[in-house]
């Protein structure tokens, strides 16, 4: 009777720890699943480290929960440790390769990582399980488009037209591709086979664009009447119809359809803002010229749809100095300007703007107050310098050089050569050659081969007639890196006129010549010098008097006077 005792209590025991087992195997699971409610929790509020941190935890505690892979792998993503990304998902795929979801993320993620092989395995396997489901076919049209699977392509698109049958995007696809393929009687068939069985003002367009292509405008005018018969006030053809009539030079109708395009509530914002930028960008001058108050009209029938958009404003305004209209550009921009005050680019225009249309006065103080409100923009000081320079308040143009100096980094050598550049001329106008030069040296120290300060160096040694040797070798190297610039020509060719060299300074001032030469006095009145030198005097008599004709503004002072004592000293 004992022994039976016994035996009964070990199975009773043996029952007991089954069931304490599992009874903890059941508890630890139910800890896992609430941890992953908080690490969901913590990844939807973007704390992708701390739920990584609790996901690896609830990982140890049970490793074959999917979820938690998969999650873990989600937060890899997004802390842009893609190769453990891969592992995690993959590991979510192989604990249940019958969620969707999984595959698909895992397969996105191939797609982001470059292995389009991989993703592309995976869209087709799912593509067998789930062949209703359309948005993997039209993934795998893009993959195979990106990696040139053109047959798949055609074989994919031609499965979606069997599930949800004739479709305007599958067409078009099938169009494009052919096209690409050069195959535009094949890619005009799909069109027309489409256009047999069903109405769609998109394959109208479609077929109207291919018939322009084709310079078949009488055809493409049809289709596209054709899909506004369909769709009253369709952007696409309307923008069509009034190219037609426009290469037909038929400007009352052009006008008008445009005018309906611009108008209409179709087409979206960024469409117009599209078209009018590209319109104005490739259209012939003597175009605008002509029609100006009608392309005027337009201009306001598109501002008129979003007055206070900055992109319609800065576009407009654009139109208007381009045409002729600076009040009106000047206008425009400053409302812009005052809507959106915090816009940079909207201020950095309005400056630009004044420079453009060199009211100094205005274009001085607007960025010097576009710095004070943007202190990390320095180039609003170097749109500054322009003014000082103009206004001649070189003072002003030193202070504001140096204030780009300290505003600048370091690493930005560009703007510190600008800078330095700008103080050196600054102090030559004053008349101090020293602190001139010391500017100019420390610009060298940064870029030894600093073409503009190399120039403007070798001149002003040249007028002061010192360190001719100096200026020469930093002249020469302004004309070896730009043999065509007017101005280093005649910093050099002069140098040589200086140093006792004139037949060697002839040929660098017949080359200047060719290349804009003639537009500056100073440049001509150096090449008479150089001729009257070398008693080519009536060569000399014809450039002086070029000189004289630019020289309106008198840039040279004595110019007048020299040329008549030269031309005395010949009689």
């Amino acid at each position: 009777m004992r022994k039976r005792i016994l035996a009964i209590g070990a199975v009773w025991m043996l029952l007991a720890g089954t069931a304490f087992v599992s009874f903890a195997q059941n508890n630890a699971r139910t800890k896992v699943e609430s941890g992953l409610i908080d690490a969901v929790s913590l990844f939807d509020e973007g704390r992708y480290k701390e739920a990584s941190n609790l996901l690896r935890t609830l990982s140890a505690a049970d490793p074959s929960n999917d979820a938690v892979c998969y999650y873990l792998g989600m937060c890899a993503i997004y802390l842009q440790d893609y190769d453990t990304a891969v592992d995690q998902l993959r590991q979510a795929v192989r604990l249940d390769p019958s969620n969707y979801w999984y595959r698909d993320r895992l397969a996105r993620l191939y797609t982001g990582t470059k292995q389009p092989e991989l993703a592309i395995d995976i869209y087709e396997s799912l593509i067998k399980e789930f062949p209703k489901k359309t948005d993997i076919y039209y993934t795998l049209v893009q993959l195979y488009l990106q990696n040139g699977k053109i047959d798949e392509v055609m074989q994919t698109l031609d499965e979606i037209e069997t599930i949800i049958g004739k479709d305007d995007m599958v067409a078009l696809t099938k169009y494009d591709i052919l096209m690409r393929q050069q195959k535009p009687e094949e890619a005009y068939a799909v069109l027309e086979s489409y256009n047999k069985e069903l109405d769609s003002p998109r394959i109208l367009v479609a077929m109207g664009d291919h018939c322009v292509s084709q310079f078949k405008d009488t055809l493409a005018l049809k289709y596209y009447n054709e899909a506004l018969s369909y769709e009253s006030g369709s952007p696409q053809a309307l923008l069509g119809v009034s190219e037609i009539y426009r290469y037909r030079g038929d400007y009352p109708n052009y006008f008008a359809s445009v005018t309906e395009f611009l108008n209409g509530e179709a087409a979206p914002l960024e469409m117009k803002t599209r078209y009018i930028q590209t319109l104005f960008q490739h259209t012939d001058p003597q175009f605008v010229r002509r029609f100006k108050p009608s392309l005027d009209l337009l201009v306001e029938a598109y501002h008129a749809q979003a007055p206070a958009d900055s992109v319609v404003l800065q576009t407009a305004s654009s139109y208007y100095y381009n045409t002729g209209d600076g009040e009106k550009a000047r206008e425009l921009i400053q409302s812009c300007c005052n809507l959106y005050p915090e816009s940079i680019s909207s201020r950095g225009i309005y400056v630009q703007l004044l420079t453009l249309l060199e009211d100094w006065e205005a274009a001085a103080p607007a960025a010097e107050q576009a710095f004070r409100d943007f202190p990390d923009q320095p180039a609003f000081l170097e749109m500054k310098t322009y003014s000082d320079y103009n206004l001649k308040d070189f003072e002003a143009l030193i202070r504001d050089n140096e204030r780009i100096l300290a505003a600048t980094s370091p690493r930005d050598t560009a703007a510190r050569l600008r800078a330095l550049s700008g103080i050196g001329d600054a102090w030559h106008e004053i008349g101090d050659s020293q602190k001139a030069y010391a500017a100019y040296d420390k610009a060298l120290k940064i870029d030894p081969k600093y073409l503009p300060v190399l120039n403007n160096y070798a001149y002003y040694l040249s007028l002061e007639g010192k360190k001719l040797k100096k200026a020469y070798a930093m002249s020469k190297i302004t004309v070896e890196a730009e043999p065509d610039n007017p101005t280093y020509l005649d910093t050099f060719g002069w140098i040589l006129y200086l140093q006792g060299k004139a037949l060697e300074a002839k040929p660098f001032f017949k080359h200047a010549m060719l290349y804009g030469g003639k537009d500056s006095a100073t440049v001509l009145d150096h090449y008479a010098e150089v001729l009257y030198k070398l008693k080519e005097y009536d060569t000399a008599r014809v450039y002086w008097n070029l000189a004289k004709n630019k020289n309106a503004d008198g840039a040279i002072p004595d110019l007048d006077q020299r040329i008549e004592a030269r031309l005395k000293a010949i009689e």
